[in-house]
């Protein structure tokens, strides 16, 4: 395994602890700068969005420079962010350390799957894409436990100290094991970049990431109220459940990399189609614990597979172009968070009960299994077609 890849890894569980820890902080944080909790949540909300620009935008602009210089600045970015956040004398302050924060995730992550994939051999680039999100992966399990644990001990702030020697640690890291050679390919113009967004395929792999992962976050973003109301769960036991959860994200994700690279369509109608039916089992059943148990880490297994595949799908199709189509990707996989999110909050206030955003997030993949199925059947016609073209004898004009 390239060395290259650890520091890739290192890199998103960086990025993925500064997602992830306000959550355990966020009474520390509301309490520190006067604020009530809503307006708090605000800073999770703030950093969403700021992904999402950030995937696009920040992507957009740096597509002419070589790749690895982009990582490393981009990791600067990320250092610069949560220091601000660490020193931040004020709750604006603290916002502007979270949004600097997040325009480098997406960015890095997009970018960071291309780098990731020429490392390797075409035949294991799934694999190295999952594991650059296996960070991203450790730090949901690690995440809010790690920053409770700090805030808890020695104030929210230290949280963000410790992420940003995470952060020093991976820019050493990515200046000293990604290798120059990564960049023997030309950068791509931003014109070539956008030019992959006029194939059909491109746009229906980033309606699949939207959809297939969509519904699993849907599922998610709610259960602590479904672990509680409707399973009965204690809430002292709910960082337990969703340190299994993560657990799960990890599997699957290793699991899904390997069989992306062996079979990627088939890889991904698969995962798609049984993650379905674990949303459906899981909101018929919900109200058993042993159930649950069994339904959250298989929600977090089969959910968490899909990535490398779906990451790996938008970049196959925009190989001669693949930054911007992966940022873009990326970029997606938040959209699909807040649609999942925004169908299950409708849900509940229409009064479906706890369990509705599980059987939204099922409705939601099947979507996107569709669609998939669609894609799918296109493409082959389209290399069918290519195929007789490409067969048919040339005219004798002698």
């Amino acid at each position: 395994m390239p060395l290259g890849l650890l520091a890739l890894a290192m890199g998103g569980f960086g990025i993925g602890l500064t997602e992830f820890v306000i959550m355990g902080l966020l009474p520390e944080v509301a309490s520190d700068f006067g604020v009530t909790e809503a307006e708090a949540g605000w800073l999770i909300t703030g950093y969403a969005l700021s992904v999402v620009v950030g995937a696009l935008v920040v992507t957009a602009l740096v597509t002419r420079f070589p790749r690895k210089n982009v990582l490393i600045s981009l990791m600067g970015l990320f250092i610069a962010g949560n220091l601000i956040s660490a020193l931040s004398g004020s709750y604006e302050v603290m916002m502007l350390g979270r949004v600097v924060a997040a325009l480098c995730h997406g960015a890095f992550f997009g970018i960071g799957a291309v780098v990731a994939a020429s490392l390797v051999s075409p035949e294991k680039k799934a694999g190295a894409i999952a594991m650059m999100f296996a960070g991203l992966t450790a730090a949901n399990v690690l995440g809010v436990p790690f920053g409770t644990l700090l805030g808890q001990s020695y104030g929210w702030r230290s949280a963000f100290w410790a992420i940003s020697v995470i952060g020093i640690v991976a820019l050493i890291g990515i200046v000293a094991l990604v290798p120059g050679a990564t960049d023997a390919e030309a950068p791509g113009s931003l014109r070539s970049e956008l030019g992959a967004f006029r194939r059909v395929q491109v746009w229906l792999s980033i309606a699949i990431t939207v959809l297939g992962y969509g519904g699993m976050f849907g599922a998610f973003t709610y259960i602590a109220f479904t672990l509680t109301d409707v399973s009965g769960f204690s809430s002292s036991s709910v960082p337990w459940l969703l340190i299994l959860f993560g657990v799960g994200l990890f599997v699957g994700n290793y699991l899904g990399g390997k069989a992306a690279d062996r079979n990627l369509t088939v890889t991904l109608l698969v995962l798609l189609a049984v993650l379905t039916v674990v949303l459906v089992f899981f909101a018929s059943t919900a109200e058993s614990q042993v159930a649950t148990v069994v339904s959250l880490f298989l929600m977090g297994a089969f959910g968490f597979a899909t990535v490398p595949g779906l990451q790996m799908r938008v970049m196959s199709f925009a190989n001669d172009a693949p930054t911007m189509a992966s940022g873009a990707n990326i970029a997606a996989f938040n959209l699909g968070n807040a649609l999942g999110a925004w169908i299950g909050g409708v849900a509940i206030t229409a009064g479906l009960g706890y369990t509705s955003p599980i059987w939204a997030g099922a409705a939601i993949t099947l979507t996107g299994l569709f669609v998939l199925v669609f894609a799918a059947r296109l493409n082959r016609a389209s290399e069918q077609l290519s195929g007789r073209l490409d067969r048919r004898p040339v005219p004798n004009r002698t």
